[in-house]
């Protein structure tokens, strides 16, 4: 069967459009049909056209952004080692106590990083993370708009479920009619690729 939007074939038992997400059950072609001028989904804060984000993609900008969290959140870790180090040798302190103490407080620095990078810049205008960005995808609602910061932060502490599942919250992604991962769909948002009118 090929999709009446734009054109790909699929999978006769499938519902929706392995490419562009597209509804499958309004009518069946026996020929390709050519793409329409019309995009499937609009990101209308963008001004782009948009098809759902696969695997590859969302995987090698979470790698990108694992990268730059890590980054900031080591030199984060660093400074507040070396405060708490100079400052319990100043004072005369335990050096295994000041350890202890900012080994908690560089973990606690990472967990922030990690949480106010992926909600702040998924809730800006840019509507994703330096890793997406550099891809060309984006995180939206359903309707393809802009996501809240509460949302984004709700998606973003959702990955745990994902995690706590060995991953299956991940590897699901594929295999979903708009290509959701867990957290995804238990934030109500689509990951999409830009695509030029």
């Amino acid at each position: 069967m090929f999709c009446p939007q734009c054109g790909s074939p699929n999978d006769d038992a499938h519902a929706f459009c392995k490419q562009c997400g597209a509804s499958l059950r309004h009518g069946e072609t026996s020929a390709p049909v050519p793409p329409v001028t019309t995009p499937p989904t609009a990101a209308p804060a963008s001004g782009q056209a948009t098809r759902y984000a696969n695997f590859g993609q969302r995987l090698l900008a979470v790698i990108l952004d694992t990268i730059v969290v890590c980054i900031v959140a080591g030199v984060i870790g660093t400074m507040l080692g070396l405060v708490i180090g100079v400052g319990g040798t100043m004072t005369g302190g335990h050096v295994g106590a000041g350890a202890d103490i900012a080994g908690l407080l560089g973990l606690l620095a990472g967990i922030a990083v990690d949480w106010l990078y992926e909600a702040l810049l998924v809730s800006s205008s840019h509507q994703a993370t330096l890793g997406k960005m550099a891809l060309g995808i984006v995180v939206t609602d359903m309707q393809g708009r802009r996501i809240s910061f509460l949302r984004a932060t709700g998606r973003h502490f959702g990955r745990l479920l994902s995690l706590m599942l060995l991953l299956i919250g991940y590897l699901i992604q594929p295999f979903t009619p708009k290509r959701q991962a867990l957290h995804d769909i238990m934030a109500g948002c689509l990951v999409l690729r830009k695509v030029p009118r």
